[in-house]
């Protein structure tokens, strides 16, 4: 007979034994390392392959350990600290990047309870009724770690690097915490753990008198927000279209430009668990977590017992950081006024209407109106919604000005400004005058010939 999963409560994290934990501990940790070198060596195949060139060949089984020792090279390189440097927060900046990545790991499920050196404990870390808060604040710690090694590096380009990702990352900060308020209204739980298990089974809804049962996922459920957090998590963690605080070729490498040898090492490493803490993110609030997806659980009963759950699990990831290369190998990079205006007045306003909406959406489904009341809130919403788009001001152009209308607002001193014509005038310091030729006829009259 298949076994069935187990799911964690917070109970079941209270009674883990102290060595259990210290063993999840250490397995957490080497688990993240080896993503990370996976990872690494991962994007530059994929990019390869995407631009029709040979990826990392040479070292190891198809180049599969280039990005090992890559990382054994980076602490044994030579260190260059600036003389202008701050050392005590330029040493600390990238410690904080690399500790809050590796934290944010410690709430994420990966499966349910199992049976470990005789003991029943769960494929988790650690849990809290608020867990998904605790992932938000080590995200929101991140950009100390950015805007310090900015700042303590005594250089131009990484002070405006610094300055940089802090507004991006505490804007899409806002978005990616708003994306989750559906998550949590519809869980009614902080919980990871919880919101996995809530998603386990979709929900009856009677429409037009026929009971239907939707989707467990939240990505088809809270759709808008499932988009809004992925646009979010390409923000936060700095990657093209949107890595605007390294941007090459405006800051040279941003605000690690003065970091070399180790202490590149560890933004290095950050920036990339900082991809998989918000692909991991992304599979426990809205893909089910380490549940398999539904034509497998359909065919096989025990797909989510014991260690099968990692499979599905590190599966969807995989296809999340898929993602976060396409988008890399495809799209240029953002002006940055553009990323700050989609941000603010685009992600921000369509969430903040989405929660609404959703809210309206519970109030009615939970008996709270009558049914007369319910039709007349549905069309004084519906008719101001249309109202508004109706009326609302279209954004007018303004008037394309002619280029002797752009010359004549030129302040005085301008630079000069050369022939419109596209014909260069003769040189002023020529010795004699060219004079103007006829031009050549090729060939004689066709008429004077004999035949």
């Amino acid at each position: 007979m298949a076994a069935h999963a187990v799911d964690p409560s917070l109970e079941t994290f209270e009674n883990d034994l102290w060595w259990i934990s210290l063993i999840k501990l250490l397995g957490l940790f080497v688990l993240l390392l080896l993503l990370t070198l996976f990872t690494i060596n991962y994007e530059r195949k994929v990019v390869a392959r995407m631009a029709v060139r040979p990826g990392p060949n040479q070292v190891g089984p198809k180049g599969w350990l280039q990005s090992l020792t890559d990382g054994l090279k980076l602490p044994f390189k030579e260190e260059i600290i600036p003389k202008t440097a701050d050392k005590v927060v330029y040493f600390i900046a990238p410690v904080i990047s690399a500790t809050v990545a590796f934290t944010a790991f410690a709430v994420i499920p990966f499966g349910g309870v199992v049976n470990m050196f005789g003991h029943q404990t769960a494929l988790q870390l650690t849990d809290v009724p608020v867990s998904v808060l605790v992932l938000l604040a080590c995200s929101s710690m991140a950009v100390y770690g950015v805007v310090l090694a900015g700042w303590a590096s005594g250089s131009t380009y990484p002070l405006l690097g610094g300055l940089r990702s802090s507004a991006q990352m505490i804007s899409y900060e806002v978005a990616m915490g708003l994306s989750i308020v559906a998550v949590f209204m519809t869980a009614g739980t902080m919980s990871t753990s919880q919101i996995v298990k809530a998603q386990a089974h979709g929900e009856p809804v009677e429409m037009f008198g026929v009971t239907v049962t939707t989707p467990g996922w939240y990505a088809v459920q809270l759709l808008p927000s499932f988009l809004i957090y992925l646009i979010a998590a390409v923000g936060e963690t700095n990657r093209a279209p949107f890595d605007l605080p390294e941007a090459e070729s405006e800051l040279v490498g941003g605000f690690h430009t003065e970091y070399s040898s180790f202490k590149f090492a560890l933004f290095f490493l950050a920036e990339y668990i900082n991809m998989i803490t918000v692909s991991a993110f992304c599979t426990t609030l809205f893909l089910g977590g380490w549940r398999a997806p539904w034509p497998i659980t359909a065919v096989w009963e025990g797909a989510n017992s014991g260690y099968w759950a990692l499979l599905w699990f590190f599966g969807k990831v995989l296809i999340l950081l898929f993602g976060f290369i396409w988008l890399r190998a495809t799209l240029p990079r953002m002006r940055y006024d553009q990323f700050m205006r989609f941000g603010w007045k685009v992600l921000i306003p369509i969430n903040l209407i989405w929660i609404l909406a959703l809210a309206f959406i519970k109030v009615v489904r939970s008996g709270a109106l009558s049914d007369e009341a319910r039709w007349i809130t549905t069309g004084v919403i519906s008719v101001t919604v249309l109202a508004l788009a109706w009326g609302w001001p279209a954004k007018k152009k303004p008037r394309q000005l002619s280029i002797e209308e752009q010359l004549a607002h030129r302040p005085p001193g301008s630079f000069p400004v050369p022939p419109m014509d596209l014909q260069v005038p003769p040189s002023p310091r020529a010795r004699r005058a060219v004079a103007e030729r006829a031009p050549a006829t090729v060939g004689g009259d066709s008429e004077s010939k004999e035949v």
